[in-house]
């Protein structure tokens, strides 16, 4: 699965006004997993930044003036993101102007050439509904770390928006998988198995290891700071041992309390 986070700069809020696109930031996703394979432009928007938009983004006319012109970009952007799904934070804005950009050039709409547009904007809202849903606030509440952010920035907000995308669609806060723990998984389900072909008495116990039980420790931290109280793990790890003898439903009990992603 190929997704596209994509996030655009522009001279203004209304293309219909003439304002156009003066950068783009794209950063590409297979399987849920940075590949490093982004891409990023600068644009000679051939006009003035309205003076609000200069505030946000701060590229000055004088900066663009020897950049690329939009046309000069379009086939190798247009060919970058054909076919992927397109992850956009607020994607009408961003589609309206490059709807205009690829009409100037007699080209489609933008969703012709791509497998569809998902709006971040629109999935926070119906996750936090009555909360902030900037990407400020999203990178506060998902733990992504927005320090370096001064600007803002198309290649950088695109980065932004891809680890809290992933957060918030899955939970996952990180977006490296870590390739050892997973073979040691399927190390253990094929050892588990062969133990039951040949012997069904047997009964095969992995532990964790300090790495891995490190790594647990962090993620009930995260969920406990996300859900603002101990995690039931954590509630049941505090019963008194005279308590934790009475027999508990725990399936059950667990489904219900467990927090939702």
């Amino acid at each position: 699965m190929r997704q596209i986070i994509l996030d655009t700069e522009t001279t203004g809020l209304d293309p219909r006004q003439g304002n156009r696109i003066l950068e783009i930031g794209c950063v590409e996703l297979i399987n849920r997993q940075l590949t490093g394979n982004n891409l990023h432009f600068y644009i000679n928007p051939e006009r003035a930044s309205e003076e609000g938009a200069l505030r946000v983004h701060g590229l000055t006319e004088d900066f663009l003036s020897d950049k690329p012109k939009f046309v000069e970009i379009a086939e190798r952007l247009r060919d970058y993101l054909a076919g992927a799904e397109i992850i956009i934070h607020n994607a009408p804005f961003d589609v309206g102007f490059l709807d205009a950009e690829f009409e100037r050039l007699g080209w489609s709409r933008f969703n012709q050439y791509v497998g569809g547009v998902t709006d971040t904007l629109a999935l926070a809202k119906e996750r936090h509904p009555g909360k902030r849903n900037s990407l400020d606030a999203l990178c506060e509440r998902y733990g992504v770390s927005n320090e370096h952010r001064v600007l803002h920035g198309a290649l950088l907000d695109a980065e932004l928006l891809a680890e809290v995308y992933v957060a918030m669609t899955r939970g996952q806060h990180s977006l490296v998988i870590d390739e050892a723990a997973t073979e040691l998984v399927q190390s253990g389900h094929a050892q588990a198995s062969r133990a039951r072909r040949y012997d069904t008495a047997a009964l095969m116990v992995l532990y964790a290891d300090a790495e891995e039980e490190a790594a647990h420790q962090s993620w009930l931290a995260q969920v406990e700071k996300e859900n603002k109280q101990p995690t039931l793990w954590q509630q049941l790890l505090t019963v008194p041992v005279s308590a934790a003898q009475t027999p508990v439903k725990t399936d059950t009990s667990m489904e219900q309390a467990a927090p939702a992603y």
